[in-house]
């Protein structure tokens, strides 16, 4: 038996074998944050669309931990924050506004990813943003969005501003606040903000050096703006190249995310 087939033996009967698979990937994803170090308690949150014609997306059960989450665990809700599986936990509320926002009007949002971290909070919080000082940072910034922090994210009147500020990019950084990635997959939502992360902890450290950075020729900017354009070869890369390793690599470290 293969291992996709023994896999889809164990998808639950409630649950078409697409929405299964999503919610392994975003149990992986919880489980990576986790990992690298990027997680805050119980808070910031990550979801996943569920495939099909309905705009209900997946999200973690407050009040569980990033590398206790389980394929099983997470809950399924709809764009009026009603919960349609079964959990003995409810959702966090600043979670559905910033999420259900970006799922509304984002046909290709199969992931939103947001973050709390020292670094990312940083540069959220530096007027002059992410700078493209180096190659990470230019991975990100020529796809990278700003929204004013509002206070904690409980209004939901809050969410056509974030809609408008994201427009089509998949790169965020919430004022004074953390960090926000979409991608299609959540292979790629994950590896955005590997980038944006690694991208924020350079400036930081580059900054701590004092001086002024050597600058880059915008014509280097430009040809990575212009190599860096297409959404396809992204996808694919994050997909295929970067995601099956982080899986074998959880699978060694903390398995248990399938369940």
């Amino acid at each position: 038996m293969s291992p996709a087939e023994a896999r889809l033996k164990e998808v639950p009967a409630d649950i078409s074998a697409a929405e299964w698979e999503q919610r392994i990937n975003l149990a992986a994803c919880y489980r990576l944050v986790a990992l690298y170090g990027w997680d805050d308690l119980v808070d910031t949150h990550i979801s996943a669309r569920v495939p099909g014609p309905d705009h209900h997306f997946l999200i973690n059960p407050y009040g569980l931990m990033f590398d206790e989450i389980t394929a099983s665990s997470l809950v399924k809700v709809d764009l009026d924050g009603n919960q349609l599986s079964k959990s003995d936990y409810s959702i966090n509320p600043a979670g559905f506004t910033i999420h259900s926002a970006i799922h509304e009007v984002r046909e290709d949002a199969g992931c939103v990813l947001h973050l709390h971290t020292i670094d990312g909070t940083a540069v959220s919080s530096d007027p002059k943003g992410l700078l493209p000082l180096n190659q990470t940072a230019q991975l990100v910034t020529h796809d990278l969005a700003y929204h004013d922090y509002e206070g904690i994210a409980l209004d939901h009147d809050e969410r056509p501003r974030l809609q408008r500020d994201l427009g089509s990019k998949n790169h965020m950084l919430l004022r004074n606040h953390g960090t926000l990635t979409v991608g299609r997959s959540v292979a790629s939502a994950f590896e955005r903000m590997y980038h944006l992360e690694r991208a924020c902890s350079m400036q930081v450290a580059t900054r701590a050096l004092g001086g002024a950075a050597y600058p880059v020729d915008q014509l280097a900017i430009d040809k990575n703006t212009e190599l860096l354009s297409n959404p396809d070869r992204a996808e694919l890369r994050s997909t295929q190249l970067v995601w099956p390793p982080l899986l074998r690599k959880l699978d060694r470290v903390n398995p248990g995310y399938r369940d």
